[in-house]
């Protein structure tokens, strides 16, 4: 489970961390405790966070953020920050990892000020991105994304209004997703369905991708499925792939229904 940035290395939570160390510059910075907590995951899922260009006559200079979301056996998660970059010498990608936001933020205005362009403290309340760029070239994590700007607000208001976990995204989430311009709608390649017979059961996922005003993009998961006592296909959704997966296991669980 989860998705592999390239150069990743491998499907599990600890080879997935060994990935991004592995590419890192500064790997070496993160603490000991950190890593060991990350190697003991679960599950893990990265997200694209933010990307910024800069067109130059000897071409683009840009950087991206993504954040990697480690699932812990206590239940709580572990976040450890990516950013990938081309301002180096030769333009090749460069990389650094980190496990404080903070810190984070310092590395993206180092490397927003190599850029050029609007100082850093003018870029608040703006899209990182111009839409048409958006559109045609931010790609997630695995698999590249086909945003179209058609009513994308809407579209993630019926979303959440069709949700009916009580622990769906609540009023911050809605009030975020007003903003969005543009949407791409995917089917999760892990599709389970059991045919025939009383027991039959339906589970599937979805994945609906946002880009906001201010250059960030927001992912809801969508559960699809009949694993209720009357049989009643409903939906669910969750801010993150790894809550998605554990109501589906949980759901099943509770049924008796083996996934």
């Amino acid at each position: 489970m989860g998705h592999s940035r390239a150069g990743a290395g491998g499907g599990t939570p600890a080879e997935h961390l060994d990935g991004l160390l592995a590419r890192a510059q500064n790997g070496f910075e993160i603490d000991e405790a950190v890593l060991g907590r990350a190697r003991v995951a679960l599950m893990h899922q990265s997200e694209l966070r933010s990307c910024r260009q800069c067109n130059e006559p000897a071409g683009p200079l840009g950087y991206s953020t993504y954040r990697h979301i480690f699932l812990l056996p206590d239940g709580s998660s572990l976040l450890l920050w990516e950013l990938e970059h081309n301002t180096g010498p030769d333009r090749r990608p460069l990389f650094e990892v980190y496990a404080d936001e903070d810190a984070l933020a310092l590395a993206e205005r180092r490397v927003h000020e190599r850029i050029g362009g609007a100082r850093w403290d003018e870029l608040e309340g703006l899209p990182l991105w111009l839409p048409e760029q958006l559109l045609h070239a931010v790609a997630p994590v695995e698999t590249p994304r086909a945003y179209v700007s058609d009513d994308s607000a809407d579209h993630a208001r019926r979303v959440l209004r069709r949700a009916e976990n009580p622990d769906r995204p609540g009023a911050d989430t809605e009030q975020l997703l007003a903003t969005a311009f543009a949407h791409d709608i995917a089917l999760a390649p892990k599709p389970r369905r059991r045919p025939g017979g009383p027991d039959a059961t339906w589970c599937r996922f979805y994945e609906h991708a946002f880009l906001l005003a201010g250059g960030d993009e927001i992912v809801l998961w969508e559960l699809e499925h009949n694993l209720t006592a009357d049989g009643r296909l409903v939906c669910e959704v969750y801010l993150d792939e790894v809550s998605a997966e554990l109501a589906a296991d949980r759901h099943a669980r509770a049924l008796g229904v083996d996934l």
